[in-house]
Order: structure tokens, then sequence, then C-alpha cells
């Protein structure tokens, strides 16, 4: 059986940076008790509490943080880009501990988004890009989608169980 990561807020935990969590979804509920998910918070992982600052990557681009190109800062000025790469290290080795080739991770998120991100200036403007730990995890040649993604990532898993 494959494991799916999967991000602990959407399997309702607050662990999100205002200390909620996201609506309940029946596919990653039947996937919890199937015991393929394996549940995962990149930002707490790393080290920050719940609830936290508000963080955005200036840019949007998590690919050029784990380059050291651009860091991941708060609204109030804080630099926390070095809890996001052990958040994003956390992830990868869950993926070689579990064998994983999927993710299902929290859309917009700086270090879950996979298709869009924040630009960095806290005034809710996307931009494509995609988090931290998502452009780790894709590196890493994990499919990741988010939420919004769940018919494309039950494809994708049922495309793995056949083979």
């Amino acid at each position: 059986m494959h494991r799916v990561l999967v991000s602990r807020c959407l399997l309702g935990e607050r662990v999100r940076y205002d200390g909620q969590a996201t609506a309940a979804y029946p596919l990653l509920a039947a996937w919890a008790a199937e015991g393929r998910v394996v549940p995962v918070c990149p930002e707490v992982e790393g080290g920050l509490p719940t609830p936290r600052p508000r963080a955005e990557i200036p840019g949007g681009q998590g690919a050029a943080v784990l380059d050291g190109r651009l860091p991941v800062v708060t609204i109030d000025g804080g630099d926390v880009t070095a809890a996001f790469l052990s958040g994003a290290e956390r992830c990868l080795d869950l993926v070689a501990r579990h064998g994983i080739h999927i993710a299902v991770l929290k859309t917009k998120s700086p270090s879950c988004g996979n298709d869009h991100a924040y630009d960095g200036t806290f005034t809710g403007t996307l931009l494509p890009g995609e988090g931290v730990a998502a452009a780790a995890l894709r590196r890493a040649g994990v499919r990741v989608f988010h939420e919004g993604q769940l018919d494309e990532a039950e494809r994708a898993l049922e495309s793995l169980e056949s083979n």
C-alpha cells in the first residue's frame, strides 16, 4: 500500500499559522482510515509555534529559498527561513522513510503551496510559485497536489497502486 504525505491542517489539526484547521476532506479521511496518510506540518516540524506570525516568501518562490537566494519572512519582519528549511528536510525524511511518491499539501502556504504563493508583501497578492517544502518534495520526485486537486491525487495514487 502506497502512503501519502498530507498537511496536518487538511486533516483537521489546528496547526495553521492562525491556530485554525481547514474543512474536513472525505477522501483524506478515508486514506487516513486505511493507514495511508503520513501527516506533517512543515512549519511546526521546523520548530515554529501555533499560532505564529504569518510568513511569506518575497517573490513567492520556495525553490529560491532552498537555493539560499530568498528568505522567508514574517509579517513583523522576522526571518524564519531556517525553520522552513528544517521543516522541508523533515518532509524529505518522511518521504524516504515511507517510500512516498504523492503529497497533498495546503494550497498557497509558504511551506506547502504547490502552484501559487503569496508574494511577500502581505497584501494577499498571489504569484505562480510554490512553498519551501513543496519545492523540496518536487525536487525529490514527489508529485505534489493541493486540496483542490484531490481528484488528480486520487488518480495518481490509483496509477501507483496498479503498477
